[in-house]
């Protein structure tokens, strides 16, 4: 099988997304619904980015907000006295990994970007900020552009829907436009599992993943330990990893560029085992 042929400018060099690539997740929230704040403090996060390199993460994306259903909003100086100090240890011993940072503020995208981050993970697709992109486009890097109905205080609040696709791909035309206008070419597009969705919608709109590749854009998907997998199963967040591999298998089977993850090695086999397949022809 063969992938569309997708580059993002990262480190100073084109960064192929063929093979698709693997984001390992660092939180640096006390809050986080998936780990509980295991990643908090500097070292630890230093220590978890050490371990999602070593499992074979390609990409880190490091986040000092947390955005599961309800969660508090954080001031912006709360938020950067949690990611700089992460973010400059994780830079200083992985020069070469690029790193993305999860916000949706334009002043810390700003800040972290001049501290070594690579590319910018926004959940709000600028609503929550219109100076973010004037940072993106300022400093020419790359941009996850994710859907989501509502705020993460808001989002899971009875999500609804007259046509799910159709919304969020006239979402993404959009917003895609507004970009370009903006010289944003280097977009990476997140349908946004779990963010503005009952577990219904986002199977529906993982059904759908092949049709968003017409975008001309990658595609990230970011289900790692979601509601979607866990609440249907009667399961935790901590226990739904075969769940998970099958999701990420049919994702790859959609040709999605990106996985964002908690459990890189398990991505790894997943991804390294689609590989064999498709070099057997069996794709």
């Amino acid at each position: 099988m063969s992938y569309a042929k997708f580059y993002l400018p990262l480190r100073g060099k084109l960064y192929s997304l063929e093979p698709p690539r693997i984001m390992g997740i660092i939180n640096v929230t006390p809050d986080s619904f998936s780990d509980g704040g295991e990643a908090y403090e500097p070292e630890a996060a230093l220590r978890r980015a050490e371990k999602l390199v070593e499992e074979g993460a390609d990409f880190l994306d490091i986040g000092a907000v947390s955005t599961r259903p309800g969660a508090s909003e954080v001031p912006e100086e709360e938020e950067l006295r949690r990611l700089l100090p992460a973010l400059k240890l994780i830079r200083k011993a992985f020069p070469t990994v690029p790193l993305s940072i999860d916000t949706y503020r334009g002043s810390v995208a700003r800040i972290a970007l001049e501290e070594g981050a690579d590319f910018i993970n926004d959940i709000s697709g600028g609503a929550m900020d219109p100076t973010l992109w004037e940072v993106v486009a300022h400093y020419k890097v790359p941009y996850i552009l994710m859907h989501i109905q509502g705020t993460p205080q808001t989002m899971q609040k009875n999500p609804t829907y007259t046509n799910l696709i159709q919304e969020i791909w006239s979402y993404f035309v959009d917003k895609l436009n507004a970009l370009r206008r903006m010289n944003i070419e280097d977009v990476i597009i997140d349908p946004g599992f779990g963010f503005g969705k009952l577990v219904s919608h986002n199977y529906q709109l993982f059904r759908a993943l092949s049709l968003f590749r017409r975008l001309e854009r990658p595609i990230l998907v970011g289900i790692s330990r979601k509601s979607m997998l866990w609440r249907p199963l009667n399961a935790t967040p901590q226990t739904v990893l075969p769940a998970m591999c099958a999701l990420h298998w049919e994702a790859l089977r959609q040709r999605v560029s990106i996985l964002r993850v908690h459990d890189v090695a398990a991505a790894r086999q997943v991804l390294s085992l689609f590989e064999i397949w498709n070099s057997f022809g069996l794709g």
